[in-house]
């Protein structure tokens, strides 16, 4: 008994449920009402009539409102009303109709039989039509045309299905995204899935039900909840955790030894995309803790919105991102500039399915070949720039500096040079935080590409607006630290890091893309934007952690060798440098950078110069004339280069 009243009563204290009760008194008497206006033709007049309502109205709302508790109707949460809920209000129903004709005919007071069935048949319509109701107005203000959710009332079924030969599950977290993912293993007949319970931090949700699956309590239960129902696997299904929140819950998944999976990222989340179909494994970028970036779409739409759109490096991590995010911004027409033809026939494809009705371009091109881009520019006239091309791994670039120049410098400058040429609205350069006091040929090149953009955003006479976007390193690009440790991890070990306390900032893609579209639309020619990128993260704990969430124990399953650091590496990278100054932008987690940037044409001549001595492959000449160019900020570390040569080979397979 008194558990019993535990779980059907504890949550009462709540006044959300004060005024769900007071709702469902007030829909019984205008059901009981009702039912007697409908029986005399709206024609009350009769004095036994009056006498009837006025005797058995109160036991009618306590016989209800007792039967409403006994079928748990007050622990189901109304917007996510399904056919278990309502199932269990025709039982409510029938049950009180029974008991109240037994007391009405007992007290002898005046009561056509008719109106009990009358009062069963609003009953079931107002207090279950409200529900839905509820239920059909969340999802209309949260649908946004995606296909899964296009029909609230086909997906009520999918409470009635069970499956007694299936894996036990714990989903943590009973929101959108929890009830999403339980609809999806209840309507597919391919999940070997039963869902137990849900865990939830919200008070106002425990013993609760979700389409019949009860909310069992808090996070802080996970290893007991999963010890007494002999859970199986557990889906995460809170897309919104906390750095601090996801580990715990991923610890405590490893102490009760069951497997663990979550809900796709973030994006997909807003664009819809919940479904059993998309869970995927814990990712290290979720451990990353990072808040949900805050967008002023109005002014992305602004500056996209109807026009032409050319993206460089469009098939690259970055790139893409960028291409599947200005999609969404309704542009005229998207112009992907990639020299890489496979990832660029994939992003077409890919870029079809999901916008069929916006025209892309795939352009297979070199932005040091400017007879390739006068022809692009020519044909499609972009107003929009998001120069995303790079060559971007540091010791690859160590060995083919003269690489580095002709497409980070020359590509560049090709681009703002047609870009100028025809009165491109925006350009947008991608930079990266290795061009602050740069130490490798890769972020002297950038450094130079970053001034590049300056210069011409000082010099230009038409109505273009130059401007930088400079970040840290994004998580799951390729050659990033992560999915090469997992590789390594696949392969048995060991992981390999350069330095016990080499740290990099991170930020995830898609939060980066964001940034960069936002920055793009704020600038008005000129800046350089930092994004702001929180704390500089240790890349020995990334490799500890990515050999966690890979089932095995650091040191002792899968070891770390510490190999040094490479040839233009540094310990700590930086976002501002020495003689920048920082500027609060309205966007708090974008910065503006004013620094000093060289004279128009000294830049150019001396850009002229290194250009024209790229095909004699001079390393040495190369970095000095770089020295040069970023007015002796590159400072190469000649000491580990030496000590790399000495080796006999630099090491490629370790990701910055």
């Amino acid at each position: 008994m008194k558990s019993w009243l535990k779980n059907h009563f504890a949550y009462l204290p709540s006044r959300n449920s004060y005024i769900i009760i007071a709702t469902d008194i007030f829909l019984i008497a205008t059901a009981y009402i009702g039912a007697f206006l409908l029986r005399f033709n709206f024609n009350l007049d009769d004095p036994q009539v009056i006498y009837s309502i006025k005797q058995t109205i109160l036991i009618v709302i306590l016989v209800k409102m007792f039967f409403f508790y006994f079928f748990n109707l007050y622990r189901g949460m109304w917007r996510y009303t399904g056919i278990v809920d309502l199932l269990n209000l025709i039982k409510a129903a029938t049950f009180s109709s029974l008991l109240i004709t037994f007391a009405i005919f007992q007290m002898r007071v005046f009561s056509p039989r008719s109106i009990v069935i009358i009062d069963w048949c609003l009953t079931v319509i107002l207090v279950g039509g409200l529900r839905l109701f509820i239920r059909w107005y969340h999802w209309q203000s949260s649908q946004n045309g995606d296909s899964d959710n296009l029909n609230p009332w086909s997906q009520l079924l999918s409470g009635i299905k069970r499956n007694p030969k299936a894996k036990t599950l714990l989903i943590i977290g009973a929101g959108d995204a929890g009830e999403r993912l339980l609809r999806g293993i209840r309507a597919s007949s391919r999940m070997n899935y039963e869902p137990i319970g849900f865990l939830d931090d919200d008070p106002e949700k425990a013993n609760r039900l979700l389409h019949g699956v009860p909310v069992l309590g808090d996070t802080t239960i996970l290893t007991e909840i999963a010890a007494r129902y002999n859970v199986n696997e557990v889906l995460i299904a809170i897309p919104f955790a906390t750095h601090k929140k996801m580990r715990q819950i991923v610890d405590d998944c490893k102490k009760a030894g069951v497997d663990f999976k979550i809900v796709p990222t973030l994006t997909e989340i807003i664009d819809g995309k919940i479904s059993i179909n998309s869970v995927r494994e814990v990712a290290y970028r979720d451990l990353l803790g990072r808040e949900p970036v805050k967008l002023d779409e109005e002014q992305i739409v602004n500056s996209l919105v109807g026009k032409n759109i050319l993206i460089t490096g469009a098939a690259g991590s970055i790139g893409s991102e960028l291409c599947r995010q200005i999609a969404k911004f309704r542009p005229k027409h998207l112009i992907l500039f990639e020299r890489a033809e496979s990832p660029l026939y994939d992003l077409e494809i890919e870029l079809n399915h999901h916008f069929p009705d916006l025209p892309v371009t795939p352009i297979l091109g070199d932005i040091q070949n400017t007879e390739e881009l006068f022809k692009t520019f020519s044909s499609y006239h972009p107003e929009v720039i998001f120069h995303a091309a790079a060559y971007k791994h540091v010791p690859m670039m160590e060995r083919h500096p003269w690489e580095a120049i002709k497409n980070n410098i020359g590509g560049t400058r090709n681009l703002l040079q047609i870009a100028e040429r025809f009165r491109t609205e925006r350009f947008v350069l991608v930079s990266t935080d290795k061009a602050v006091n740069p130490t490798s040929v890769m972020g002297a090149t950038k450094k130079v590409a970053e001034q590049l953009v300056q210069l011409y955003a000082s010099k230009s006479r038409t109505k273009t607006k130059f401007m930088v976007v400079r970040f840290g390193n994004v998580l799951g690009s390729v050659g990033s630290v992560v999915p090469l440790f997992r590789k390594q991890i696949k392969r048995g070990g060991p992981v390999t890091v350069t330095h016990p306390e080499i740290t990099r900032y991170f930020m995830s893609i898609p939060e980066a893309c964001q940034l960069i579209l936002q920055a793009g639309a704020m600038g008005k020619g000129g800046e350089i934007f930092v994004l702001n990128m929180g704390k500089p993260i240790k890349i020995l704990n990334i490799a500890e952690d990515v050999i966690r969430l890979s089932g095995y124990e650091p040191y002792k399953d899968i070891d770390i060798k510490f190999i040094g650091l490479r040839p233009g590496e540094k310990l700590h990278e930086e976002l501002v440098g020495k003689d920048e100054e920082v500027i609060v932008s309205d966007h708090e987690k974008i910065f503006v950078i004013k620094g000093n940037g060289q004279q128009p044409e000294t830049l150019e001549q001396e850009i002229d110069q290194i250009l024209s001595t790229c095909h004699l492959q001079d390393s040495k000449r190369i970095k000095e004339q770089l020295k040069k160019l970023t007015a002796y900020t590159y400072k190469p570390d000649l000491s580990l280069e030496m000590e790399y040569i000495s080796r006999g080979k630099i090491d490629f397979s370790v990701a910055n």
